[in-house]
């Protein structure tokens, strides 16, 4: 019973770590706008960058690759008492990208994974890593577009896995954090197709106030609309004198 209550236990720490959204957190603690209330809604290192402060988009990305990391790192080291190997490090890894996609401390809306996937990536294989992270830094410098970037290395690193290191235990696991890293881009790839994806470093204006009334030539909201019905009265009243 034991040799299948480890994977679960380190698969549920995983997953536990994975659900600390660093977007949110990094936001909060410096002052910022909620994550989830700009841009493209996603508690991202990308979309904390559209806020202009760079700062809270480094830490967001290197927080949230260590959520990544260190579990895998953690198996890997230690897990050979307790009879966790390369299996159950790939296991750990999705475990805690599946908790930053749909995280239990802030209502399993997570965001996209690509830099927790990194960080799992990483841990697995570091010459793995590296290869997926380059493929990443050439297309959005070329490119500017993050989605496109992650969009790519996330279908060519579960190729280099099979192609250069053969097949694994890993090979599974990584094409289903591919798959699904794909998938969370869905509305991405559309804005990609329509031209209308934000690149690299642009800010995003804070979305608009629940229930807010739209402009009047004479003014907002129930004001301008009784302005208006004045108007129309003065003139029935003119037309009424002739």
């Amino acid at each position: 019973m034991q040799d299948n209550l480890y994977p679960l236990l380190a698969a549920l720490a995983g997953y536990l770590i994975g659900s600390l959204s660093f977007a949110v957190i990094v936001s909060k603690f410096m002052g910022l706008s909620d994550p989830r209330s700009y841009g493209s809604g996603n508690p991202g290192a990308t979309n904390v960058l559209r806020s202009g402060n760079k700062l809270a988009a480094i830490l967001t990305l290197l927080f949230d690759a260590l959520k990544g990391y260190l579990p895998v790192l953690a198996v890997l080291i230690w897990g050979e008492r307790f009879g966790l190997g390369e299996s159950s490090a790939a296991l750990v890894g999705l475990a805690a990208f599946l908790g930053h996609l749909w995280p239990v401390f802030f209502r399993f809306k997570g965001g996209k994974g690509v830099a927790t996937a990194a960080g799992v990536i990483l841990a697995i294989n570091p010459l793995l890593g590296a290869a997926t992270l380059l493929t990443w830094v050439i297309i959005a410098y070329f490119s500017r577009y993050s989605s496109l970037a992650a969009i790519v290395a996330a279908i060519f690193a579960p190729f280099y896995q099979m192609l250069i290191w053969g097949a694994s235990p890993t090979v599974m696991a990584l094409l289903v954090l591919s798959l699904l890293l794909i998938w969370r881009h869905e509305a991405n790839i559309k804005k990609l197709l329509n031209g209308t994806e934000s690149k690299l470093g642009q800010k995003a204006t804070a979305a608009a106030p629940a229930g807010a009334s739209k402009k009047h030539p004479h003014g907002q909201g129930y004001e301008a609309r009784g302005h208006s019905h004045h108007h129309a009265k003065n003139q029935s009243k003119k037309g009424k004198k002739k």
